[in-house]
């Protein structure tokens, strides 16, 4: 009676590496799992873009408080910066 359960056992386990090596119904493609970083290509950062900013959460990522703190105080930063709080030309770019 234990040889009929072991060769089950190994029939079952057989099974289970069969269809985890890819045979049977194959698994649908998976879809991305992180929400795009949408910032503007086409001009420079400006304090509103680095206040919309959010990152996905990893197993072992940064802290989000960490992160949201300084992306607060560099918008805060740029906001000073920039004439009337409005994007403006950034310190990299040449003054006119």
């Amino acid at each position: 009676m234990t040889w009929v359960f072991a060769i089950l056992l190994v029939l079952a386990l057989g099974g289970v590496a069969a269809v985890a090596a890819g045979r049977g119904t194959p698994l649908a493609p998976a879809g991305p799992d992180r929400p795009e970083v949408a910032l503007p290509g086409d001009r420079p950062l400006g304090a509103a873009d680095l206040r919309g900013v959010r990152f996905s959460l990893g197993f072992r990522g940064y802290r989000m408080d960490e992160v949201d703190a300084l992306l607060d105080r560099l918008a805060t930063e740029m906001e000073t910066r920039e004439p009337g709080g409005s994007a403006g030309p950034g310190p990299a770019d040449p003054p006119d």
